[in-house]
């Protein structure tokens, strides 16, 4: 069953993030994933969103995307992520059947 990454970060160094957007994009591919949306502009339907970036990735199982996010490939775009971004949260969520 797909799993689903949903990614909110606050970026602080827009030119440091373009280092982590080419860096990532390789990892998550070699975990079997994909982006399915990447970017600023957000619109909240109801309540209030706090203007954090969203990315959404898919994952074919749950454990590719825990394998992705603790793995290798990953962690060098993390290191940078850090570097230029903040208030970063990462939820993994189970697809449906």
């Amino acid at each position: 069953m797909a799993a689903y990454v949903i990614a909110q970060l606050e970026v602080t160094d827009p030119a440091a993030y373009e280092r982590y957007k080419a860096a990532s994009p390789p990892a998550v591919a070699a975990a079997g994933g994909r982006y399915v949306a990447r970017g600023a502009e957000v619109t909240a339907l109801e309540g209030l969103h706090d203007g954090r970036r969203v990315v959404i990735l898919e994952f074919p199982t749950v454990q590719a995307a825990r394998e992705w996010y603790h793995g290798d490939a990953y962690r060098a775009a993390r290191e940078l992520r850090k570097a230029c971004a903040r208030n970063v949260t990462f939820l993994l969520v189970p697809g449906v059947t």
